[in-house]
């Protein structure tokens, strides 16, 4: 089994608590940075090069679509989206985002989405 070294990023101390603790229940999943915001993320993505993170869209100073369009590596990392906002979904999958999971977080959701990246890692 491919292990998925995750960040994950929210500005709501509740929601980044939430999705850390049904993360951290799933064995494919290792959460290798928790972030606050953008420029956490970038930095935490810079010196630990994740498989994928799960982002928040709307957060002060930088959004997700931000941080996702300026994630520098030789290999980016996936993005699934996590987020109150299903504005948005369309303009995720065109920066071919792996999923996009509306809040309230279900961790059933997660744990598709989680699927999902795990059989692209594997097709990559």
């Amino acid at each position: 089994m491919t292990i998925l070294k995750t960040i994950v990023v929210d500005d709501e101390p509740l929601a980044l608590d939430l999705l850390s603790s049904y993360l951290e229940e799933m064995p494919a999943v290792e959460i290798i940075a928790r972030c606050k915001n953008g420029k956490e993320a970038l930095e935490a993505a810079a010196t630990l090069e994740p498989d994928l993170v799960f982002l928040d869209i709307q957060m002060p100073g930088m959004t997700g679509f931000e941080v996702a369009k300026n994630l520098q590596s030789d290999q980016t990392p996936m993005i699934i989206f996590a987020t109150a906002y299903d504005q948005y979904a369309v303009d995720a999958f065109e920066i071919h985002a792996v999923d996009y999971i509306l809040k309230p977080l279900e961790q059933e959701r997660i744990q598709v989405a989680i699927e999902r990246a795990s059989k692209r890692a594997l097709i990559d």
